[in-house]
């Protein structure tokens, strides 16, 4: 009988490592999407170049809303958000997988920075080691150090997506076929890699679920929807206390970068 009962209490072990080792697996990268953040764009956004990065950022949006390898970056109540359609959904991302790129855009190019950003140099990147402390700063090593000739090409921006504004803004589980029928650059960041795979494969078993594409929006991305509200984030990687929200929406002024707005469609051309 104790031998029994000494094999099954061995055997839950192997499980419950089992589960615990898949579910760290599945914290490292971007969270599913589905997250309502309050964004709510009318149009597709007006994106520049951030002079000698490989990253866009967007004047008229009034939030820190970045591009980079293929994908939106949003950092918002002390949390990143990625999405590979510029309305979202969007997918939580840890602060340890953000890629470095993004982590280095100078001050400057944040349009909302938060208030702990006061008294930063505009011309650097936010002191993300002071923020988020020594064991951030161990994983991600000298993520501020870094050889700007090695810099990778801007990716192509993905103007396809100005056709899809309104009601025509796609649902969550075609938004990976329209994508890669209309924009063929691969990522080359591992993390954004990751997420287009776990994409796909989640729109392909939504379209199965589904019988095929459903022609109405998700709640989340629906035009009209409650610009300021904002569902509780929990952390794929990270679980943070907000700090406030805040809604996104275009203006009609833009700031600094005023002579690079000609980058963006230079950007277009690239394949």
């Amino acid at each position: 009988m104790r031998h029994v009962l000494r094999s099954g209490l061995l055997a839950l072990g192997l499980m419950i490592g089992s589960v615990t080792s898949a579910s760290a697996q599945l914290s490292i990268g971007i969270g599913l999407p589905g997250v309502s953040i309050g964004i709510n764009l009318p149009v597709y956004p007006q994106l520049v170049p951030v002079p000698g990065y490989p990253v866009y950022y967007a004047p008229q949006v009034n939030s820190n809303y970045f591009f980079y390898d293929g994908m939106y970056w949003v950092y918002q109540s002390d949390n990143w958000y990625a999405s590979s359609w510029y309305n979202g959904p969007w997918g939580l991302v840890g602060p340890e997988v953000v890629p470095l790129y993004v982590l280095r855009v100078p001050v400057r190019y944040y349009r909302r920075p938060p208030p702990y950003f006061h008294g930063w140099k505009a011309d650097s990147p936010p002191r993300w080691d002071e923020h988020w402390g020594n064991e951030w700063k161990q994983r991600r090593g000298d993520w501020d150090h870094w050889d700007r000739r090695s810099a990778p090409p801007r990716a192509p921006l993905p103007t396809y997506q100005r056709q899809y504004s309104g009601n025509r803004y796609p649902p969550v589980e075609q938004q990976p076929t329209l994508q890669g029928q209309k924009y063929k650059y691969q990522p080359h960041d591992p993390v954004v890699q990751q997420h287009y795979q776990t994409q796909r494969t989640h729109g392909a078993s939504a379209n199965s679920q589904h019988g095929g594409p459903n022609p109405q929006r998700p709640d989340q991305a629906q035009q009209g929807a409650p610009r300021y509200e904002q569902q509780p984030a929990q952390s794929m990687g990270q679980n943070r206390e907000s700090q406030g929200k805040g809604s996104v929406s275009q203006s009609g002024h833009g700031h600094g970068m005023g002579g690079d707005k000609g980058g963006q469609q230079g950007g277009e051309n690239k394949k």
